[in-house]
């Protein structure tokens, strides 16, 4: 049988993966009504539109990744290239941007309302890789040896981070790590869970933002702690932590990760204790690098 121009161009058609920018904040599509050319007149009649288009192209084997789409980020992106806001084809060029060098989560046929959360979280990380990235960066070098503070800071967290992993209970771990610069509150969280066959690695994007707001922290002297919680089936789950001390961990008490987990971080007031969970002190991490007294 030979195949007619129609069909192969149908088949390359399905091997084109696509990108869509999405007006995931009722008040980002507001700001796309400005512009004539934008065709919608309601966020959701147009989210309804989004998740049809994307159910079928994934019923045509075709990939599909959804981007943010922010309308300001857009008018700026069609000033500096010199391009109309107004066309769609300066939709589309910024939306290829996008997929090149913004947080994007492909489409796996669910509802688009879950997927929404999962694509605001990668928006989120990527922003904090960014921000620390670049705090760690403007730290330059060591005035006594010459070494790279923000690299140095970087592999002390990255060791830190294993050290904490090696020695947590068995299960699945869940880390959250909170620094509170003079600028900004950091909170970042890493997911390290148990499957059949052991201990699965962290994924990639979660630890890089995680070990980098931790290595900001460790930097910058800042205050800050690190909370691991621990659980597997049929036993207590399992709570301890660490606040951020010169440059490195020092151990909370199980009264003080008691209290820190049974207050309201936002009015102060108790939260009553959560049923079959043992707030304790952390193991010791067998950490032997530098101290408090370090000249980072």
């Amino acid at each position: 049988m030979t195949l007619t121009d129609q069909t192969l161009r149908r088949v390359l058609r399905r091997e084109i993966a696509g990108t869509i920018g999405l007006l995931a904040d009722e008040h980002d599509f507001h700001a796309m009504r400005r512009y004539r050319s934008f065709a919608f007149d309601d966020h959701t009649a147009y989210l309804h539109q989004v998740e049809a288009l994307l159910r079928a192209r994934d019923g045509q084997g075709s990939h599909t990744a959804v981007a943010l789409f922010d309308p300001e980020e857009y008018a700026d992106f069609c000033a500096r290239a010199g391009l109309d806001p107004e066309a769609g084809a300066s939709r589309s060029r910024y939306t290829a941007e996008l997929a090149v060098t913004g947080p994007t989560v492909p489409y796996d046929g669910g509802p688009l309302a879950d997927l929404v959360p999962a694509l605001i979280d990668e928006a989120v990380r990527q922003a904090t890789r960014e921000y620390t990235s670049g705090l760690l960066a403007r730290l330059g070098a060591c005035a006594t040896c010459g070494e790279d503070l923000g690299l140095a800071a970087f592999r002390r967290a990255s060791d830190l981070v294993q050290r904490v992993l090696d020695t947590a209970p068995p299960g699945n771990r869940h880390l959250v790590c909170s620094v509170w610069g003079p600028g900004e509150s950091l909170v970042s969280v890493l997911n390290a869970d148990h499957g059949p066959d052991g201990p699965e690695p962290p994924d990639e994007a979660e630890a890089l933002e995680f070990t980098s707001v931790l290595a900001l922290g460790l930097a910058t002297h800042s205050p800050g702690g690190l909370v691991l919680r621990a659980w597997t089936p049929g036993r207590r789950d399992q709570v301890y932590g660490w606040r951020l001390r010169g440059y490195g961990f020092e151990p909370l008490t199980a009264a003080e990760v008691f209290d820190a987990y049974c207050t309201d971080g936002d009015s102060g007031d108790l939260i009553p204790p959560e049923p079959d969970v043992d707030y304790g002190t952390p193991p010791g991490l067998g950490d032997d690098g530098p101290g408090p007294g370090h000249h980072h």
